[in-house]
């Protein structure tokens, strides 16, 4: 069997999945899977065919199982395209604990694994929201990310009816807090613009963005040092708008 993610020895089954009667006994263990898959990216890329290969199911079964954990909330998938907006690969991220107005966090490190690699990975995802926003406000000319055809105009015409269109010479005189506020919500909406969640972005004002944003920050301050720890502030944020405009 190919190898599409690493398996490790133990899963976990969270209570609020467990106990649920609305999810068949296979359902939940294609959760436990899931989230064992999703351990080292923060996402399980698995094919319904490799998982169906685990299950001794049909790839269309599997379909159906995460199609019905997303319809339940939890699970967040997201569709990534390429430059010709063709499906490169979709991503599964566990979505089980409980957050203000049901706003939850994808996905928690293992404390088993190295600080070096947690870093490792918020290095990656802070030099790409840097390297966006300076392209988006005017400070480099290469976009470091590339949308479809004629997609730039439209993402850049959301920025403007959002109230996000800032340019280098307005940023300079904001704090660093807010200009990072402003570049996690940019990153944010970049994120959903290309995913197969895209309607989702038609439906939030500046206010909801800007509101969500801060009780995530509220919640990071209330996690910093726990169990709960939040290891990737953007991913938090990101799963937070899904599920706070899916609701909406």
């Amino acid at each position: 069997m190919n190898k599409e993610n690493k398996i490790g020895y133990y899963a976990v089954i969270p209570s609020t999945i467990l106990f649920n009667e609305d999810l068949k006994a296979n359902e939940k263990l294609l959760y436990a899977v899931i989230t064992i898959l999703a351990n080292k990216d923060g996402y399980c890329f698995a094919s319904n065919t490799y998982l169906a290969e685990l299950f001794n199911a049909k790839p269309h079964t599997i379909s159906n199982w995460i199609s019905h954990l997303n319809k339940l909330n939890f699970v967040c998938v997201e569709i990534i395209k390429n430059n010709k907006n063709e499906i490169v690969q979709r991503r599964i991220y566990p979505n089980d604990t409980p957050y203000i107005t049901k706003m939850t966090y994808p996905y928690s490190i293992e404390k088993t694994e190295s600080m070096s690699q947690i870093e490792q990975y918020n290095n990656n995802i802070n030099n790409k929201i840097e390297r966006f926003f300076n392209y988006i406000v005017g400070k480099t000319q290469k976009n470091p990310e590339k949308f479809a055809e004629n997609e730039e105009k439209e993402f850049r015409d959301l920025l403007e009816k959002l109230g996000f269109n800032y340019k280098e010479e307005l940023i300079r005189i904001f704090t660093e807090e807010n200009v990072k506020k402003v570049q996690i919500i940019i990153y944010a909406l970049k994120r959903l613009f290309t995913s197969n969640r895209r309607n989702l972005i038609y439906k939030i004002t500046r206010e909801e963005l800007l509101f969500i944003y801060d009780k995530c920050i509220e919640k990071q301050l209330e996690y910093e040092n726990t169990e709960d720890e939040i290891n990737n502030f953007l991913d938090y944020y990101y799963v937070s708008l899904i599920n706070s405009l899916g609701k909406s």
